[in-house]
This record gives C-alpha cells, structure tokens and sequence, in this order.
C-alpha cells in the first residue's frame, strides 16, 4: 500500500473541525482509499523519515512562513532534507515553505486576500496531470503569496491574482497556493466566518464564486497520479 506522511501545520477553526474535519481527514477524503496515512505534528516537532514514505504532503496553516516560531524554521529545515528522499507535496502554507525553503521569497501581498474559487492557467502541462486541462478552479484562503521563485523551480500554475500559484521541482517536488483538500461546504464557512476581518466586499462575491463549479476531483486525480508515480517504480 502506498504510505503517505501528512505534515500537519495548521488545523480549522475548533468550530469548523467539529462540522468538518481537520486537514488530514480532508487529504484522506480528497485521495480516497488505497493509501497508508500517517499524520506528523510540525507545531509540536513530530516529523517523518521521509524515506519512509512514498510521498509527504505538507498542509495550510495560519502561519506565516517568514515568522519566527521556532518550528517554522524546522519545517524549513525538514524541507531541505526531505528533497529528493520522497516526493513532496505542499499545500497553500505548504507552498510557500517549499518556496522558501528551496530558494524563493514569500511574503504577505499587498494584493489582499484569496478567498473564495480561484481559477487558474495551467502553464506546464506535467506527465501526472490526467485528465488534461487548459484551467482548474478550486477554493482558496490565502494573504501570503510567493513573490519570488526559487531559481529551479518552474511555474505550472498562474494566474493574474497569483503568478507563482503552482511549482514543480524536477519530478519529484510540487505546490500549490490553492486548496484542492476543501470542500466548497469548508470554503465557504471558513470564509464566512472572517467576514470582519476581510469585509463583505471580498467575502461575498468570494461565497458566490463558491456555488459554481470546480475542478477539485481533477487536481484530486494529479495528485494520486503524481504520488504513485514513485510507489510504482
């Protein structure tokens, strides 16, 4: 069976995880059955060999990954170790350790937020993305943004909001800014619930672009195809 270490960085509101779930359950909802799950604790310094699994995907957090907290540089840290032992997975806050990890520069956008169903252009047609596709929408929840790729990367995702919003390191390594793992149901509460914060400016039209559809279960499909790739040499 295929093992997969999720690299927990954050959880959802208390609330929200009750009607829910917490990340993990989503990776395991969105990937389905036929995977060996194991989940690592990075706020409280759980991390996994990495060449004990068949893939690693780091999750979203509320972090920020230029902060201080003493984990976060571990993360960092774990990263650079982790490259090449197993193919890696990073997820909003997981894309942007990846990025600053391995040479990039994040930093919190003067764009403002990224909530609501981003769509963005496929730009590097990579051998796991079947089904094909030109474009995919999924939900989003960010301030931060990748504003400067590391030099080995390349972009696989982009749009005008987000230019660096998906990479690829060789075959073994990608990211994504958006949230494959959220329902829109999640979305939708998540961003409702930072209304105040955000302003119904943002939040509405951010709640109405969620009703429409979304190509969750294709960038679902990429990302088993891109795990198996390793489990199947």
């Amino acid at each position: 069976m295929t093992r997969v270490a999720i690299v927990e960085t954050g959880a959802p509101p208390p609330a929200l995880a009750e009607r829910h779930g917490d990340y993990p359950a989503m990776f395991r909802a969105l990937l389905g059955d036929g995977y060996e799950i194991e989940t690592f604790n990075a706020r409280a310094g759980e991390w996994p060999d990495a060449a004990a699994f068949d893939a690693a995907i780091i999750t979203g957090s509320a972090a920020g990954v230029y902060e201080t907290d003493s984990w976060i540089g571990d993360l960092l840290d774990w990263i650079r170790g982790a490259r090449g032992r197993t193919r890696l997975i990073g997820i909003c806050f997981g894309h942007q350790a990846m990025a600053q990890a391995l040479g990039g520069r994040v930093e919190k956008s003067d764009k403002g937020w990224g909530v609501g169903l981003h769509r963005y252009d496929v730009v590097s047609n990579e051998p796991w993305m079947a089904p094909p596709a030109a474009t995919v929408a999924i939900p989003v929840s960010h301030q931060d943004q990748v504003v400067e790729k590391p030099a080995d990367a390349r972009v696989i995702l982009s749009s005008a909001f987000t230019p660096f919003a998906g990479l690829a390191w060789d075959e073994d390594a990608i990211t994504l800014q958006g949230h494959p793992e959220f329902t829109p149901a999640y979305a939708a509460d998540l961003t409702a619930g930072r209304r105040e914060r955000i302003g119904a400016a943002i939040v509405d039209p951010a709640l109405e672009s969620l009703t429409r559809p979304n190509d969750r279960a294709v960038v679902g499909e990429w990302l088993k195809r891109f795990i198996g790739t390793r489990a199947d040499r």
